[in-house]
């Protein structure tokens, strides 16, 4: 079991003004949101492989050269890490990008994937945008500006996590089983499905926006990328929650991620690593 973790570096405080990079990020995901949605559901997508093996589809690369193309234009000095045209510039301030996070719902024409962009200076994400236009949600923050969330009737409102303090009362999302075993997490997750009150595997970004709306206590994944979560660490945290690898340490490099409403966090850490 780990430590139970020191102040966060996710957690210090930010001197700067973000208002002018949240504004530019969440014209980014207006940019993004018109070019994945272009092509969301056409019966002639076209969709090829990467070395990976996973696919990747002509919406991820218009997606993501559509956010390049912006921030060239706003913010030429700034480095971007993006998923699909890797890393360019070299910049304490760092643009995040997933095109289309969840590019295997897009492709079979499911509503539930997502764009992420994040801000991450000095190695600590800012700003975070998640969009997901097929179902007409957007969620985003920044350090010190609080979580807020725009609804399908255009409504817009601040968000936070649950005060749920109980392990008994929680729920719990682990995006999926498969995910668990080949990680060697298995035993893991039986332990956790049997201490919450209920467990769902509802995948990618949007569990992690229901947690910062207080309608799950915990997620956890593993396999993932910086460009996988870096936009999830700034919503979850200006929500009033916890964001940390699963060993408990605030990176986005450990290629896994654990998210809670704050208050369990070392309670669910403690319980994914108590022996068995």
């Amino acid at each position: 079991m780990p430590p139970a973790p020191d102040t966060a570096a996710f957690d210090a405080p930010f001197h700067g003004d973000l208002a002018g990079d949240l504004a530019l990020a969440l014209r980014l995901a207006d940019a993004a949101d018109a070019a994945s949605m272009a092509r969301f559901d056409a019966a002639d997508l076209e969709v090829s492989l990467k070395a990976d093996a996973t696919h990747v589809t002509e919406a991820d690369l218009a997606t993501e050269r559509a956010i390049r193309e912006l921030l060239t234009a706003e913010r030429g000095a700034d480095g971007v890490f993006g998923e699909e045209f890797g890393r360019t510039g070299d910049s304490a301030r760092q643009w995040i990008i997933d095109p289309i996070d969840g590019t295997a719902n897009y492709l079979k024409g499911i509503p539930m994937w997502a764009t992420l962009i994040a801000l991450e200076i000095d190695g600590v994400p800012r700003v975070g945008v998640v969009s997901q236009p097929a179902i007409g949600r957007r969620w985003w923050a920044a350090t010190g500006e609080g979580a807020w969330t725009r609804t399908v009737d255009g409504e817009v409102r601040g968000i936070r996590v649950s005060d749920v303090d109980s392990l008994d009362e929680a729920s719990a999302s682990f995006q999926s089983i498969a995910q668990w075993d080949d990680a060697g997490h298995l035993d893991a997750l039986i332990r956790l499905s049997r201490a919450v009150w209920r467990d769902r595997g509802y995948g990618d970004a949007w569990p992690y926006m229901l947690l910062a709306e207080g309608r799950l206590e915990f997620v956890a994944e593993f396999d993932v990328k910086e460009y996988d979560i870096a936009a999830h660490v700034p919503i979850v945290h200006e929500a009033g929650g916890r964001f940390t690898s699963f060993d408990g340490e605030d990176t986005l490099s450990a290629r896994s991620a654990l998210a809670t409403n704050g208050v369990l966090h070392q309670s669910f850490l403690e319980l994914v690593h108590s022996p068995d």
